[in-house]
């Protein structure tokens, strides 16, 4: 059994309920560590940043509060994530990039090679001109095609 309720208050906002009865609205759910370990820890703040909750791991949490959690979680982070490279409009930079990602098909102007960063040996995370953040999980898992098309900018 969690000691807390995640539920929405009158206003739609997320409400966190203690197992004591207090009530906290509204509060924000925010990962740790969203990109090296996502279902690791998750801290509930109030309105004023300060820390409620902490939940070390989302799996041993109770299937509701875990799927609370994890549409809190959703409703405030956008971080697509690329699951394949369908086209660059060229190798040179800015360049227009036509992906796939969780999220759907989309387009963005890459910038420069700079705004390509490697988080660990497989994550890359891609930022384009309009400042919206892109992961590449496991770049060894992509396609050949795309990685193909990365290898000309990394």
């Amino acid at each position: 059994m969690n000691a807390f309720d995640l539920q929405r208050d009158a206003f739609g906002l997320w409400a966190l309920v203690l197992s004591d009865g207090t009530r906290h609205s509204p509060v924000t759910a925010i990962r740790a560590y969203p990109i090296t370990d996502p279902d690791g820890g998750v801290s509930l703040l109030d309105a004023q940043g300060h820390e409620l909750l902490w939940i070390d791991q989302l799996s041993q949490l109770a299937s509701t509060a875990h799927s609370q959690v994890m549409q809190a979680l959703t409703e405030r982070e956008f971080l697509p994530v690329i699951e394949k490279l369908e086209g660059v409009s060229s190798f040179a930079t800015p360049s227009t990039w036509t992906v796939l990602t969780n999220r759907g098909s989309t387009q963005f102007l890459l910038k420069g090679e700079e705004d390509i960063r490697r988080l660990t040996g497989t994550v890359l995370l891609i930022n384009d001109a309009d400042g919206v953040q892109y992961m590449i999980r496991d770049l060894a898992a992509m396609d050949k095609h795309s990685r193909k098309l990365l290898d000309r900018f990394l």
